[in-house]
């Protein structure tokens, strides 16, 4: 028996589906994350383009937008356990090049741009909130990286009750092992899986 059809068997990989009121997240697509130098490369270019036309899909059709940045202090006061699994991250500090939204996704008035300090969008921030006031119950996430803040994000995002889609060409990550076993085990569990072009065909 396969991987899938445990899966299958046990009642895994039901479709929680799309509500009435989207929104879209786009976790960390910084330049830190688009340089394989620092903390990018595999497919996280591609994921970046894609996401780039479901952006403007979404400004077109007026839909919430959040972006979030991984942001320290520059004297690393506020750099915990994350920080000792991975030093280097201590680099995204709030005026750091590496830490800015890419500018083929230049947030603009009216977008929200949310700083973290975890990996996941929701944890020690008003995301949630932010997202109740405006009526939202799906959210569309986008971002890097699948198997880290992108996961996490996600869990938090069903925990809350949000029907949570993963846009699978528009999440990447520096492996592609890593990458593809978090998009089968998220889209078991935790959200439904959508390539961009089915996104906006679906929310035309």
């Amino acid at each position: 028996m396969s991987g899938a059809d445990v899966y299958a068997k046990q009642g895994f990989g039901a479709s929680s589906g799309f509500g009435e009121a989207p929104a879209l997240l786009i976790v960390d697509f910084v330049n830190g994350f688009n340089d394989p130098q620092m903390f990018g490369g595999g497919n996280i270019p591609q994921a970046i383009a894609n996401t780039k036309r479901l952006l403007a899909f979404a400004r077109g059709k007026g839909l919430p937008v959040c972006f979030t940045r991984v942001v320290y202090a520059d004297d690393g006061s506020d750099a915990g356990v994350f920080c000792m699994k991975a030093p280097t991250l201590r680099v995204l500090t709030e005026s750091s090049h590496a830490s800015q939204v890419v500018d083929d996704l230049a947030p603009i008035a009216g977008e929200y741009v949310l700083r973290k300090t975890q990996p996941s969008a929701f944890f020690g921030t008003d995301l949630a909130a932010w997202l109740i006031r405006r009526r939202v119950d799906t959210l569309l996430i986008t971002g890097a990286t699948t198997s880290g803040c992108v996961r996490a994000t996600v869990v938090d995002s069903m925990s809350y009750n949000f029907r949570t889609v993963v846009v699978s060409d528009g999440v990447g990550d520096r492996a592609t092992g890593p990458h593809e076993a978090n998009l089968f085990d998220m889209r078991q569990k935790y959200a439904d899986l959508h390539t961009t072009d089915e996104v906006m065909t679906r929310l035309a």
